[in-house]
């Protein structure tokens, strides 16, 4: 297998991975970012055979970090609406080395590229997965406030958010 096949079904993976996460939340509004990633994935392997067949792509700029921004517009709604769960925050700890593993193989494609058109592909690969990275690095934040909340003034001493 090339590393243009194992990268094709890496993404194929977050894509199975975020549909199988946006059915466990189609209660509250991590559907709609779980749903979009996949969609982000789905897209990101289609560049990718494209790139294997060497047929043409675009190479869209993604809006997913300001994608999870409209969805999360306010701490108040996001609190009211996700509780802490072990199995959610775990499922986001898992998407964050699932994304880095993104990130580290294209950065290792983007060190062996030797076209112009690979190292624009592939430095758009690893902004796309970094970018995913930043919205779960947020969600575990989100969820780890709750752990720091102290309800006495005296003890009230915490981080500006």
């Amino acid at each position: 297998m090339n590393y243009l096949d194992f990268a094709i079904k890496m993404e194929l993976e977050g894509e199975k991975y975020y549909k199988e996460q946006a059915e466990k939340n189609k209660d509250n509004r991590l559907h709609t970012i779980f749903t979009f990633l996949a969609k982000d994935e789905k897209a990101h392997a289609e560049i990718l055979r494209n790139k294997a067949a060497e047929l043409p792509y675009d190479l869209e700029d993604d809006n997913a970090l300001s994608e999870y921004k409209n969805v999360f517009q306010s701490e108040e709604d996001f609190n009211l609406n996700i509780k802490a769960k072990p199995q959610q925050i775990d499922a986001y700890r898992m998407a964050l080395e699932k994304e880095k593993e993104s990130i580290e193989l294209y950065e290792n494609m983007l060190s062996q590229s030797q076209d112009p058109i690979s190292t624009e592909l592939f430095k758009y690969l690893i902004e796309q997965e970094k970018s995913h990275y930043q919205i779960f690095e947020n969600l575990v934040a989100h969820l780890l406030k709750a752990k720091e909340w102290v309800e006495a003034a005296e003890f009230n001493i915490k981080k500006t958010y």
